[in-house]
């Protein structure tokens, strides 16, 4: 695998490496003795998928609040993702800036994106599939999130938003406080 490091301070693109022949190719996209070697945290413990039906759609930003807060690996196995996180991280260097990425099933990258970044993404054509892996489990008592388009960040989207959840529609603007509501 390739750790491709991003503007943001410990969050990886991660591109496998493939070995190809006539047959086609075989890459591992993930091994927990790599990702110790390179830092990052090697805990999974859930895995899930999110099936989008429309381009367009935005499913974000969302994040779990300390101490439930989570690692996740991202990575889109069928159609394409314009993949966005956050840095909310008060100590950082980019802290409250953006990052995104392309992740389709073709190019086949995963976003690593560590404790205390928002995430969320919009899909770039209908029927798309997206597998995370987690190192937290889902608490829904610290799952918090703030508006797609939050004046604060001008995440710069690039389809026309089509679709999303009134939950996501409604968050609120985001605040530094709001990692503790």
């Amino acid at each position: 695998m390739h750790f491709i490091s991003t503007p943001l301070p410990d969050a990886y693109i991660i591109e496998p490496e493939r070995l190809e022949d006539q047959r086609g190719f075989f890459a591992r996209t993930w091994c927990q003795q790599e990702f110790m070697d390179q830092g990052l945290d090697p805990n999974l413990v859930q895995c899930s998928i999110s099936f989008n039906h429309k381009k367009g759609t935005v499913r974000g930003m969302h994040f779990q609040a300390p101490p439930f807060a989570e690692t996740k690996l991202v990575r889109c196995t069928q159609g394409a993702i314009y993949d966005v996180i956050v840095d909310l991280r008060p100590d950082s260097s980019t802290y409250l800036q953006w990052f995104a990425v392309e992740l389709t099933a073709e190019n086949r990258k995963a976003l690593y994106i560590p404790k205390g970044f928002a995430h969320g993404f919009q899909t770039c054509v209908n029927n798309t599939e997206i597998f995370y892996q987690m190192s937290d489990y889902y608490t829904p008592n610290s799952a918090r999130g703030f508006r797609w388009n939050d004046p604060s960040f001008k995440i710069d989207w690039p389809e026309e938003v089509t679709l999303i959840s009134s939950r996501d529609q409604e968050y609120p603007d985001y605040t530094p406080d709001s990692l503790l509501k």
